[in-house]
């Protein structure tokens, strides 16, 4: 019985790596199509967001089914229930990397090219998510706290955004539609960010049992 349910839980660990790889790949997708203004590029990031809340649904059912045919011990119980929670903030991040392609679309932002931090702010965001998944199949407490500790820098990289829009508009009043725009989109980034920061906090409590904070996006 307990092999069985050992081999459950490495198929748990396998989709949520495939969730944690659709979510960056969205995330990938969209900064790529708003920096080269890559319209085809930005529909592929609004369609994966359908295809992250297809593998929710799939990892919802397999954690349900856990729990209720396996009747799994404490620590299980916390790596499934955590999983359940985490699947949550993976989703949202697939819809806020969709929100941002739509924006690229609706607002045929020509070039963002010249608002640097918003790729870093992307490439900080992917590397939480990605280190927050692997933090979870690992059952890496230090990982996860390194996680939660690293949305600083893409909170300081959104201030760095709004600092450089703000001097956009300051200095060319024709740029400033544009500049709301791309503020949007640096806070969908900032978004993202928290939600990988929820992950490692549900990490940190698959491993320890103890939860703390949880940011509302």
């Amino acid at each position: 019985m307990r092999s069985k349910f050992d081999e459950q839980l490495e198929l748990l660990n396998t989709q949520m790596i495939q969730m944690g790889t659709l979510c960056e790949t969205a995330i990938s997708n969209a900064v790529k199509a708003l920096i080269e203004a890559d319209m085809e590029l930005a529909k592929k990031a609004i369609l994966a967001d359908e295809e992250i809340d297809q593998k929710e649904r799939e990892i919802e059912a397999l954690c349900l089914k856990l729990i209720l045919q396996q009747q799994p011990v404490a620590r299980d119980l916390r790596q499934i229930s955590s999983a359940l929670k985490m699947i949550t903030d993976m989703e949202r991040i697939g819809d806020q990397a969709a929100d941002i392609s739509e924006i690229t679309m609706l607002a045929n932002i020509k070039s963002a090219e010249n608002t640097k931090y918003i790729l870093d702010m992307a490439k900080a965001t992917i590397k939480m998510v990605t280190d927050s998944i692997d933090a979870f199949v690992r059952q890496d407490l230090k990982l996860a706290r390194a996680v939660i500790e690293y949305d600083d820098v893409v909170d300081e990289l959104f201030n760095e955004v709004k600092k450089e829009l703000i001097r956009i508009i300051s200095e060319d009043s024709e740029n400033a539609e544009f500049a709301i725009d791309m503020i949007m989109i640096a806070k969908y980034f900032e978004r993202i960010g928290d939600h990988a920061t929820n992950i490692g906090e549900w990490v940190e409590f698959s491993i320890t049992g103890k939860h703390v904070g949880g940011k509302d996006t």
